[in-house]
């Protein structure tokens, strides 16, 4: 069995990092995958490009060009949103590896062309990591349900014809799907009910395999050491978060951790606490940021797994204020090192968080109610290690790099037993 795994990148981003770690998981076990990705950052030699030497700033412009019909919609929201009209060279590299199934991952960002899809004669399986597969070419819908119908009038395009881009990239989605039954994978609940609500998806198989993650990179490590090597302080509680893009995206919700923030720095907890942030780094003078009102600390961009595990190592309790989410790799990066997360009840989290056993699951968008979830996680140390522990225990049971990739195994000798169920 050979499977192919498509991904625009092999490290750059949490969904290439899942679908990466996938192929390290099926390697693993013994299975000949490869990965045909836009842009390659490893020098693992299973990991291919389009086309061979090209240049990683050429690649990078496939990006830059397909936003280009962006530009028609002055009062679009600014969100991700991929339109994936470029012409790519990417069936001719699948030939040329002959790959037994192909396992389709986030392939935004300019690299596989939609129309490509109705080329592809292997069982598919699409695994996903937004809502982009099945909406007019947003990557999270927020409110809308038009991906319901056929989008349109895209509120994030800021657009009030029903006849927009949204419909006409819903629409070539459609038309390269006709004929074709790929098995749709989602890592979460959740995603799995958004894909099966919508026009495009609801008749197909959705199966639900939550992401995996190496359980010997990602553990707890000495909390006081953690902080020395990353000149943290030792003597205050702690709250990690991810701060990426926070400037451009508010479905990351760090404006409503800053509120929660902003409300603990008025009671005593105030200056007990300090905030750490990845993903960013410290603002310039001249920069918009955000004032969590309590000590901040950035320790920019963490690429490598040790430099992650000693951030969560380092924390007291890690926060992920999204809005809407599937299944975030940093939760389940949390989990697996012992550490407590505060969360909203929304998207994926439920299946990552166990309210009152791992984690706190606070109400949607109810920022006092986020506050109060940091507070009981801090407040109490010896059930904040009872936290801790639960968290462990719950990545080792479920979410071990070798189960995921142990039931992609399973659905690709299903496929390949009966290969007409994707075709």
């Amino acid at each position: 069995m050979k499977p192919l795994l498509l991904s625009t990148s092999d490290i750059d981003g949490g969904a290439a990092r899942s679908a990466y770690r996938l192929h390290q998981g099926l390697q693993t076990l013994g299975v000949a995958s490869e990965m045909l990705v836009q842009l390659q950052s490893s020098d693992d030699p299973t990991v291919h490009s389009p086309r061979p030497n090209f240049p990683r700033d050429l690649a990078k412009l496939r990006a830059a060009f397909d936003f280009l019909p962006l530009k028609f919609y002055q009062q679009r929201q600014g969100l991700p949103f991929s339109c994936q009209w470029l012409p790519d060279g990417v069936y001719n590299r699948v030939s040329a590896i002959k790959p037994d199934i192909l396992n389709l991952h986030w392939v935004g960002g300019g690299f596989l062309q939609i129309e490509t899809l109705a080329k592809f004669q292997q069982p598919i399986v699409f695994t996903l990591h937004d809502m982009w597969a099945f909406t007019g070419g947003c990557h999270y819908s927020q409110a809308c349900d038009r991906y319901t119908q056929s989008c349109g009038a895209c509120p994030q395009l800021g657009s009030k014809p029903e006849w927009d881009l949204s419909r006409w990239i819903w629409q070539r989605k459609s038309n390269a799907w006709r004929g074709k039954q790929p098995i749709v994978v989602t890592p979460s609940k959740w995603l799995a009910e958004c894909a099966a609500n919508s026009r495009l998806f609801h008749h197909l198989r959705i199966e639900t395999i939550p992401y995996g993650i190496d359980l010997t990179r990602f553990r707890p490590l000495d909390r006081a050491t953690a902080r020395h090597l990353l000149n943290l302080p030792q003597d205050r509680y702690l709250i990690l978060s991810g701060a990426a893009n926070y400037r451009h995206d508010r479905r990351k919700g760090l404006h409503l951790l800053q509120a929660a923030l902003q409300s603990l720095s008025q009671t005593g907890w105030g200056e007990q606490l300090a905030i750490v942030l990845y993903g960013a780094s410290q603002p310039k003078p001249q920069e918009n940021t955000l004032d969590f009102q309590v000590e901040t600390h950035y320790l920019g961009t963490l690429k490598d797994d040790i430099s992650l595990a000693l951030a969560y190592s380092a924390a007291d309790v890690f926060v992920a204020p999204s809005v809407q989410d599937n299944l975030p790799n940093t939760v389940m990066e949390a989990i697996a090192c012992g550490l407590p997360n505060v969360a909203f009840n929304i998207g994926g989290m439920p299946d990552l968080i166990t309210h009152q056993t791992t984690g706190y699951l606070a109400q949607p968008f109810d920022v006092k109610d986020f506050a109060e979830g940091i507070t009981w996680v801090l407040a109490d140390p010896e059930r904040r290690q009872t936290l801790a522990n639960a968290a462990r225990e719950s990545a080792e049971q479920k979410f071990r790099l070798e189960l995921q990739a142990q039931r992609y195994i399973d659905l690709f000798e299903e496929l390949l037993s009966c290969p007409q169920a994707s075709n």
